[in-house]
């Protein structure tokens, strides 16, 4: 079973859209900048808690906590509470949940964001996968909002899930 996660790069593309009224400074106000984001990262599989599994017809439904490492224009952890959907019969792993990364973007301060609409998607015959990460809740942080899209690249030495990911954040005031 395999998973991927979240990340980003950097190089401004835009400044200048406004945010909403009363949000931050007035020099805040006119701060908006795109990033474009790259890395990779592994999914620490073989420290798992697994807190509950069910059998189905086709496969079984796993619930699990898994920590992410993220190296790239990310640096940071992925607390990854995952919702695995196994199809034995269609060959095929479905992980939902939750997932916060906590980190730097392209250097930025210390940000926590958190994720509840990400999906990843393995074919458990050819090993490939592939996923979409929407970091858009801020918990901490400078003010940012990511998408990515995440493709397995096999295992590590221990046996761990390898990814590279890719996509843009939007920061909004200060970063």
């Amino acid at each position: 079973r395999t998973l991927v996660v979240v990340a980003l790069t950097s190089t401004c593309i835009s400044a200048g859209e406004a945010q909403s009224p009363g949000e931050g400074s007035q020099a805040q106000k006119h701060s908006q900048s795109r990033v474009k984001v790259s890395g990779r990262g592994v999914d620490h599989l073989n420290e798992a808690l697994v807190h509950w599994k069910t059998p189905t017809p086709t496969g079984l439904i796993q619930q699990s906590t898994e920590i992410v490492d993220l190296d790239g224009d990310l640096q940071g952890r992925v607390l990854y509470h995952v919702t695995s959907v196994f199809d034995f019969v269609k060959g095929t792993l479905v992980n939902s949940g939750d997932q916060v990364f906590s980190g730097t973007i392209a250097g930025s301060a210390p940000v926590m964001i958190h994720d509840d609409r990400f999906r990843f998607e393995v074919n458990l015959v050819t090993g490939e996968e592939s996923g979409q990460v929407f970091l858009v809740d801020q918990i901490a942080g400078p003010k940012t909002r990511c998408t990515l899209q995440v493709a397995g690249t096999g295992l590590n030495a221990d046996g761990n899930p390898t990814f590279t990911y890719d996509g843009e954040c939007v920061f909004r005031g200060i970063h």
